[in-house]
């Protein structure tokens, strides 16, 4: 595969005669990206307190949690129709869990996808062939090979 660069602006503004020194400012921003979706993101309240966040938009954490979840999802529609089976719907209700690694530093130190699959067609996969096409689908996703936490994959019913 050839090298392929991938683009987002990341925006911020401090608004009006807001105050920045004292840490009270908005961390509520905008991703944009090369297509031109505008996304309205923040730092999560979890992190910094709601009105200093927006907890109704995306934050980074959220984001890294989603993008695995999306890799993982379009590697295994590709791997499950290659093989002959119809898929109708597949929703993935994933998580990340934050805190300290080795070196002691906050970071995402492990992420567990949940994925449902709704099967139609003659053709259903057996426990192997599921467990086969999630395998192939973390080996091959380009955010899992990009990481250094832990990708669990935990399908559900």
């Amino acid at each position: 595969m050839n090298k392929h660069e991938y683009t987002a602006t990341v925006s911020w503004q401090r608004s009006g005669d807001a105050k920045f020194t004292d840490q009270r400012y908005s961390r509520a921003h905008a991703w944009t990206f090369d297509g031109g979706t505008v996304v309205p993101a923040s730092s999560s309240p979890q992190v910094v307190p709601v009105p200093m966040s927006n907890a109704a938009a995306v934050d980074p954490e959220e984001a890294f949690v989603a993008a695995l979840s999306a890799c993982h999802m379009l590697f295994f529609l590709f791997h499950a129709a290659k093989k002959g089976f119809v898929i109708d719907s597949y929703e993935d209700a994933a998580s990340g869990t934050m805190g300290k690694n080795a070196a002691g530093r906050i970071a995402m130190l492990k992420v567990t996808l949940h994925p449902r699959v709704t099967w139609t067609g003659g053709k259903q996969p057996t426990a192997e062939d599921l467990d086969a096409m999630h395998h192939q689908s973390h080996i091959d996703c380009y955010i899992a090979n990009s990481v250094n936490c832990d990708v669990a994959i935990e399908p559900r019913d």
